[in-house]
């Protein structure tokens, strides 16, 4: 995948605006917390808006939210502390809501030794043509497209993702398994031959709602 990044002048914007942040009781700086995850923040914001100024304009105003509220940051990990700031705004500025989800049990042995890519399914995501999965991923409703993007190209763990997505490590588990079949769908239709027959079905599904 490209790696798209912030432009130039915002990141000194950003470094500056830190300096004023009131630091909480555990003593971490603003500077350590988030200027670290502010590509990680841009591509998370370009994944889910699909439009580079917005995903500008998003990380900037997650910045100040976290800036405004870096006093409540308790010393956990600031990379997921951040990146739900930046989801947060993703969706107040899509003007949306999401959709509810199930609590599913969660097999603490079953999962927590999965790796990234450990799956044949994910192995799709290792097709060297980048523009190809890039459009696949493109295509997918904005949950799965959030769930794949934080847990296969930014690393965040399951429990890391839970707390990003403000839902619980059984539902994630159950989100990622649909959002990867859905990927593998969406590939697998990149890579047939177009033809009536095989678009129309795509269009249909892609215009119901998903619940994951």
């Amino acid at each position: 995948m490209a790696a798209p990044s912030l432009a130039r002048h915002t990141r000194p914007m950003i470094q500056e605006l830190g300096r004023a942040a009131t630091a909480p009781a555990n003593g971490a700086s603003f500077e350590d917390v988030v200027l670290p995850h502010l590509d990680a923040a841009y591509r998370l914001a370009q994944w889910l808006l699909r439009n580079h100024e917005d995903a500008q304009d998003v990380v900037q105003e997650a910045c100040l939210r976290a800036l405004r509220y870096f006093a409540t940051f308790d010393g956990a990990n600031g990379r997921a502390w951040f990146l739900r700031i930046v989801r947060n705004v993703c969706r107040s500025h899509r003007g949306g809501h999401g959709v509810p989800l199930s609590d599913d049990p969660f097999d603490e042995q079953q999962h927590s030794t999965a790796e990234p890519l450990a799956d044949p399914e994910l192995r799709l995501l290792q097709i060297d043509d980048v523009t190809l999965v890039d459009r696949a991923i493109r295509t997918l409703p904005v949950r799965f497209r959030e769930l794949l993007v934080l847990r296969e190209f930014e690393g965040l763990s399951y429990r890391q993702l839970a707390d990003v997505v403000g839902i619980p490590i059984g539902t994630v588990m159950s989100g990622l398994s649909r959002a990867r079949q859905a990927l593998k769908r969406a590939l697998e239709r990149e890579l047939s031959p177009p033809s009536r027959a095989s678009r129309a079905p795509a269009r249909e599904e892609e215009a119901q709602p998903v619940s994951v």
